[in-house]
C-alpha cells in the first residue's frame, strides 16, 4: 500500500511540474485535491498535526511573499505550498525545512541559467517546489 501511495504522490508532483512548465500556471483542480488527499492520508497515518502545521506554515510564508510582490510568486505556488508543506511536514520538521529551503534555491539557480542562456527573466517555481519535496521525502525514507 505504501508503494501505491508513493507512486500516486510522485505522479501528482510530476503532473504539477509538467503543467507549470508548459502552461506557466498551477490550476486549482490539481493543487487543492492533492493537498486535501495528503492531509487526509497523513491524518489516517497519525501524522495529521505535523502535516497540517507544515501546510499552514508554508502556505503562510508563500502567501506573504505573494502579497508583498505578486509578480515574484503566483497564486498557484501559494496553493501548492499547502500540499507540499503537508507532505513534507508529515515526515518531520527537518524534512519540511529541507524542502522549504531547497525550493527557492533551486529556482534561483535555474533562473540564473535561463537568464544567461535565453535572456528570460522568469521561471516557474512549482517544479522546484515539487523536486525539493520529492527529494526531501526520499532522503527521509532512506
Amino acid at each position: 500500500m505504501g508503494a501505491l501511495i508513493g507512486a500516486a504522490t510522485l505522479a501528482w508532483l510530476a503532473a504539477l511540474c509538467v503543467f507549470d512548465l508548459t502552461e506557466r500556471r498551477l490550476p486549482n483542480w490539481l493543487t487543492v485535491p492533492g493537498a486535501v488527499a495528503i492531509l487526509a492520508g497523513a491524518t489516517l497515518a497519525g501524522r495529521g498535526v505535523p502535516a497540517a502545521t507544515g501546510a499552514v506554515t508554508l502556505f503562510a510564508l508563500y502567501l506573504a511573499v505573494h502579497l508583498l510582490n505578486p509578480t515574484a510568486m503566483g497564486a498557484g505556488d501559494v496553493k501548492l505550498a499547502a500540499g507540499v508543506g503537508a507532505l513534507t511536514g508529515a515526515f518531520g520538521v527537518d524534512v519540511w525545512m529541507l524542502a522549504a529551503l531547497a525550493a527557492p534555491l533551486l529556482t534561483a539557480g535555474w533562473a540564473i541559467v535561463v537568464l544567461i542562456r535565453r535572456g528570460e527573466s522568469t521561471v516557474p517555481h512549482g517544479p522546484s517546489m515539487c523536486l525539493a519535496a520529492a527529494a526531501a521525502v526520499s532522503l527521509a525514507l532512506i
